[in-house]
């Protein structure tokens, strides 16, 4: 199969090919907030009267997870490290949410932030932790398309069959996953994984982007210039309260990059290195694409995963094909049953063989990492075991619908996947229409 080339920014990430050949419809997903609405698929804590856990079910429109957890605690006078959630979330969109928090039942009534709500409020024995759901449906609305509005249905009803087709779209790692105003998490996981935890900082605090506006911009030319971040950290913005952060510590302790990180909450220093991880994990399923290889299809060497009745992999079962089982673990991928995987590179990876065994060790050698890289010192949340992860997405619940000014799409997904990779498959667009 030849897969189509992407030309927009998403290839700097390793997002390089699309599964569909149609042409793009065009449009934005994101105009307001309603245009893109989410509800996790939650793995719910079971109830226990009098548990030292409070579970609810949080909406919110327009807040990032991390600076919506910041301002729950400081609204609840809890700590951060108090309140459990199972994935971020897109800022622009409307989010539901399974969150849990270490404390009395009654602090939840203190909560009173805009455009935030709580619904289905009970007490467990146990809180809600990363990854501790089962996926996310999702309601999509795009707008102002390139395409005319009569080429639409029977474009994207193209491309939904071939999605189906196949099984589901290349499971990319998602725009969001490093950034999409200001693509550079993987940049700067890059620079603590190499030891270099100076460079992340100053990554962090200094490099521009030209859609944060010229107002941040200044505040990042500032920290580049070397001007003393004493005189920097009153003229900074309340949107940059991370950087404010990390700051705020070098002027305390100058020179102790690592605390300065280390002041970042603890999902976001494991999302610095993940986002490397996710980035090399691109780049090897564009390889394998631009080598026209099956996404659907295991070739002699490739590791696969059976997958669980939620629909999510289970990588302690991974088989390695061989010409001996190639006829059978066919059979259970074609089923949608097994998913191939590429690795994600950490303290623990292993690679699979064959053809893509060579993508995966050529890729790492390249990059001049080890796996010892991955372990941290003085930085455990940035240590990464690595994993595998599945090359396709698979799709369920899956429907389309013209609007006056546009279309909608609604489908649902398994955990640790991205909506915006299914959308792009019928946008194409550049990343900052996601």
């Amino acid at each position: 199969m030849q897969y189509r080339c992407c030309h927009t920014a998403e290839a700097d990430i390793g997002m390089q090919f699309y599964l569909t050949d149609t042409d793009g419809t065009g449009g934005s997903i994101k105009n307001s907030a309603e245009d893109f609405i989410v509800k996790e698929i939650s793995n719910r804590p079971a109830q226990k009267d009098e548990g030292r856990f409070v579970i609810a079910d949080v909406t919110s429109k327009n807040w990032e997870t991390n600076r919506l957890v910041r301002l729950l605690a400081r609204t609840m006078f809890i700590s951060r490290e108090k309140i459990g959630f199972a994935g971020t979330k897109d800022k622009r969109a409307i989010t539901t949410q399974l969150m849990s928090f270490e404390c009395p039942k009654e602090k939840i009534d203190l909560i009173q932030l805009d455009d935030v709500s709580i619904q289905n409020v009970y007490t467990a024995n146990r809180g809600v932790r990363i990854g501790d759901l089962i996926g996310n449906s999702f309601d999509i609305r795009v707008r102002d398309c390139t395409m005319p509005l009569s080429e639409i249905p029977s474009k994207v009803k193209k491309d939904l069959e071939i999605i189906k087709t196949v099984g589901g779209f290349p499971n990319y790692f998602g725009v969001q996953r490093f950034g999409t105003v200001r693509p550079i998490t993987h940049i700067v996981g890059e620079r603590i994984v190499r030891g270099d935890l100076k460079g992340a900082v100053m990554t962090y605090l200094s490099q521009q982007s030209e859609f944060e506006g010229e107002e941040i911009n200044d505040i990042r030319r500032r920290f580049g210039s070397g001007e003393s971040f004493e005189d920097i950290i009153p003229d900074m913005p309340k949107t940059m309260g991370f950087e404010k952060t990390m700051a705020e510590h070098l002027v305390r302790q100058p020179e102790d990059y690592i605390g300065a990180i280390a002041e970042m909450p603890g999902n976001l220093q494991m999302m610095f290195t993940h986002a490397y991880q996710s980035y090399m994990f691109n780049m090897m399923l564009s390889e394998r694409m631009r080598r026209n290889i099956p996404l659907n299809e295991p070739i002699l060497g490739d590791v696969v995963v059976p997958i669980d009745a939620d629909g999510n992999a289970m990588h302690d079962d991974a088989i390695i094909t061989t010409s001996k089982n190639i006829d059978l673990v066919k059979r259970q991928v074609t089923r949608g049953r097994a998913f191939v995987t590429i690795t994600l590179y950490g303290t623990d990876s292993t690679f699979a063989e064959g053809e893509m065994g060579e993508i995966e060790r050529n890729f790492i050698e390249k990059e001049g990492i080890t796996e010892r890289d991955f372990v941290v010192p003085g930085l455990p949340h940035c240590t990464s075991k690595g994993t595998r992860r599945e090359i396709i997405c698979p799709v369920r619940d899956l429907d389309f619908k013209m609007e006056d000014d546009g279309y909608s799409v609604r489908f649902s997904l398994p955990k640790g996947n991205y909506a915006t990779c299914m959308m792009r498959e019928i946008l194409k667009s550049d990343m900052t229409d996601y």
